[in-house]
């Protein structure tokens, strides 16, 4: 396996935990192997990354991510485990953590705001759950959605949200926006009293909307809406998983599209 490391990574511990203080206030946190792995997969900035066994680290890339490994040894630096304790909330089973930029705000705008996207923007109208915010961002890049928009006050950057999504944040564009600053498109809704899903046909420039957890969709989103559309449900169920649902509509849409992956 080749170390080639490149020439703006820091090349000792001493080096890369200063890196790391100096950067980890505006950086977006990669919490653990995986999300190190989307983020260098998806083409994120990743200035420092950390393992406390930098060799079991590599060994577990060439097991799983053999697309990455080169770029992972150039990028990874060992530091004692009771040192990485320190810069983390909490360390990851992998023993790894590294730090990204994010993304402009304009380049994703512009990705958003594209007039012939081809795949749906997935919208989560003032979600509360910083776990189930990651899992739609996980569910999205997997299906090569153009991104997730949410509303509201929660932060889909949130370290939480970006572990939850394993740093598949980088795969698609994820930005906060009010609803009245929402791209372009048809927007379809769900709302268990709208038209049943199976009947119809989801365009690949949709906004596909998904209320909050709590009290569904917001009036301000549900104005904004073309259609109400709801999924299959057996009666006195009261509702799904934010992720389910999600990941129910997307697959709708990805049969009957050309351009789902």
């Amino acid at each position: 396996m080749r170390d080639e490391r490149p020439s703006q990574a820091p090349r000792s511990a001493e080096d890369a935990v200063r890196a790391w203080r100096r950067g980890a206030d505006a950086s977006v946190l990669l919490d653990g192997f995986h999300a190190l792995k989307h983020a260098v997969r998806f083409g994120a900035d990743v200035p420092v990354a950390l393992a406390v066994d930098r060799s079991a680290a590599l060994a577990l890339a060439d097991d799983l991510a053999p697309d990455v490994v080169r770029e992972l040894a150039g990028l990874l630096v060992e530091v004692p485990e009771e040192v990485l304790r320190g810069l983390v909330p909490r360390l990851h089973p992998t023993g790894v953590a590294a730090l990204a930029g994010r993304p402009a705000r304009a380049d994703n705008l512009a990705v958003l705001g594209r007039p012939a996207r081809t795949t749906p923007v997935v919208v989560l109208d003032n979600p509360r759950n910083l776990g189930n915010a990651g899992a739609v961002i996980r569910l999205a890049a997997g299906y090569g959605a153009t991104g997730v928009v949410t509303t509201g006050s929660l932060d889909p950057w949130h370290p939480t949200v970006v572990r939850g999504g394993a740093g598949l944040h980088f795969a698609t564009a994820v930005e906060r926006l009010d609803v009245d600053e929402l791209p372009r498109g048809p927007l379809y809704a769900l709302d268990p009293e709208g038209a049943d899903i199976r009947g119809l046909k989801l365009p690949d420039d949709a906004l596909l909307a998904f209320g909050s957890e709590r009290s569904g969709l917001s009036d301000a989103l549900r104005a904004r809406a073309d259609q109400l559309v709801s999924l299959p449900m057996r009666p006195q169920v009261s509702s799904y998983n934010l992720a389910t649902s999600v990941g129910m509509t997307l697959f709708h849409w990805s049969a009957h599209s050309t351009h789902a992956p």
